[in-house]
């Protein structure tokens, strides 16, 4: 019998060392569900590769001669950006030698990275130096399934170079060229140096949803390029940006050309050599955002030149023919003043296609600023600040307020108290008069932005006649009068019917648009 027991207890033990076993086994698999999903995905795409058919293609890094193949450099680099690189068997990590912390991967020898492109799996491998067969060149291997090379091949192959053209040109250091005053024989016309400026459309304080217009506006004419050549129009957009000193038009060109990777040609006009701006533009390259600034105070004349003959040489720099000597180029005017003093012919659309007003900050201004300068979200001095913008009417601009925070960086407090103790000695804006004007004549509402002013779309030819005499200046407001003008429509229907005694008369579009169609009407039936 103790022996009986002994055994039974021997037994018992063995029992309980396989169920830990077991259990072990079991806690392991659930906590690396992830390996094993993906040892079995691995064992899945090997049978499958197994049972298809493919086509191998080489891309040799030099062809007959020793020259370059293009497409190795091309298919490298689009390689290096697939997402499925991350999760390739091995990788080669690489950093930049002009950045810090700046590291990208490659494609480590004899790997394979898998990509898809119109429903159909291809395979990037580099094959490293070849051996005896290959001549020990570098070369990258494509793999295509053998019933999708033909439908699939070419398309792929250029999606691969046009890919690795645009990611070139986004990587590519940006370049601000200056004028020089010379003559272009003796003395080049533009001088550069690295666009270091770190705006982007991010950080710079403005309007949330006009901002997102503006860069949907720019993310349109990036993939214009077949739509402007349909309409036979040179690849080109233009802005204006306009208002007070100090309100950011500088920093919002340079975020512009840093969100579309264009270079900058900053056009002094003060410097000699202007007297030819098209020798100038002509010099530019294409894929390039020229600025000129202080464009009004240039129109004024001076120098012994009138304001007739400048403007005229700047009429024919905007859309003459020598500016479509070049496409992909956006053009950035910037003024210092109001727009009612600018010949209307420069703000016509097709010479300035986009009107931007930046006025003064106001407080939602100020929170923004506050938010990047100092981190603030919110603070207990903030009603105090939102009071004195109120008594100030948004007379301080937002590079004094950036100076101040700047300035006071280290106690987010003493920078607010230095915002109220500015805004207490700012003298209030005078309300601009109000002329009396019925209903029926009063032009459609502008489109105005809480921080940045606001943004003018020049449109329609139709429009822009209309829009020569609107306050606003150049452009209308992405159609914003038609709930004024139905508005017009029914005041007209009123009033008419309080005319007549019976039936109604019905009321012309056209008439009642320009606020004269209800008399007109009523006359007629007299």
């Amino acid at each position: 019998m103790p022996q009986e027991g002994g055994g039974g207890g021997g037994v018992g033990v063995v029992g309980i060392l396989a169920y830990a076993a077991v259990a072990a086994v079991a806690l392991r698999v659930v906590l690396s569900y992830k390996s094993v999903a993906h040892a079995v995905g691995r064992l899945w795409r090997w049978a499958d590769e197994w049972a298809q058919a493919y086509q191998y293609y080489e891309v040799p890094r030099f062809g007959d001669g020793g020259v370059e193949n293009p497409l190795f450099r091309k298919a490298a680099a689009y390689v290096a950006a697939l997402p499925a690189l991350e999760d390739a068997d091995a990788a080669c990590v690489l950093s930049s030698a002009c950045k810090t912390n700046d590291f990208s991967l490659q494609l480590g020898p004899g790997h394979t990275a898998h990509d898809a492109f119109l429903g159909a799996r291809l395979a990037w491998t580099n094959a490293g130096p070849a051996g005896d067969g290959g001549g020990g060149r570098e070369r990258l291997v494509l793999r295509v399934r053998r019933h999708d090379r033909t439908r699939v091949l070419r398309p792929y192959l250029q999606h691969v170079e046009s890919v690795a053209d645009e990611m070139e040109l986004r990587r590519r250091e940006l370049r601000l060229y200056a004028n020089t005053g010379g003559d272009g024989a003796l003395s080049p016309r533009w001088a550069s140096a690295p666009f270091t400026h770190p705006a982007t459309l991010e950080t710079v304080a403005m309007d949330p949803e006009l901002k997102a217009r503006v860069r949907a506006d720019l993310e349109s004419f990036l993939k214009g390029r077949a739509y402007y050549h349909r309409l036979g129009r040179a690849w080109r957009r233009s802005y204006l940006l306009y208002g007070p000193p100090g309100t950011g038009k500088s920093t919002f060109a340079a975020a512009m050309a840093r969100f579309l990777g264009y270079d900058v040609y900053d056009i002094d006009l003060s410097r000699g050599g202007c007297d030819d701006l098209r020798a100038l533009l002509l010099e530019t390259t294409p894929r390039s955002l020229i600025l000129v600034e202080d464009l009004d105070r240039y129109l004024r004349g001076g120098d012994g030149e009138t304001s007739a003959a400048r403007t005229s040489r700047m009429l024919s720099f905007m859309d003459g023919l020598s500016s479509c000597c070049g496409e992909e180029r956006v053009m950035v005017f910037t003024m210092s003043g109001d727009k009612d003093g600018v010949d209307p012919a420069v703000l016509r659309p097709g010479r300035l296609d986009v009107h931007i007003h930046f006025t003064m900050c106001d407080f939602e201004g100020f929170k923004t600023l506050a938010s990047n300068y100092l981190g603030l979200k919110d603070h207990k001095l903030y009603p105090q600040v939102e009071e004195g913008f109120h008594a100030a009417g948004a007379r301080i601009s937002p590079a004094e307020l950036g100076e101040i925070m700047l300035s006071n960086r280290g106690s987010p407090s003493r920078a607010l108290r230095t915002v109220i103790s500015a805004l207490q000695h700012v003298t209030p804006a005078p309300a601009p008069p109000q002329p009396r004007t019925s209903s029926a004549s009063r032009p459609p509402p502008r489109l105005t932005a809480r921080w940045s002013g606001h943004l003018d779309e020049a449109s329609a030819a139709g429009a822009a006649s209309a829009a020569d005499q609107s306050p606003s200046g150049g452009g209308g407001g992405f159609g914003k009068d038609a709930p004024m003008r139905e508005f017009k429509k029914l005041y007209g229907l009123i009033k008419i019917r309080s005319r007549k005694d019976g039936g109604v008369v019905p009321v012309d579009d056209t008439a009642s648009a320009n606020g004269r169609g209800s008399d007109a009407s009523a006359d007629k039936d007299r």
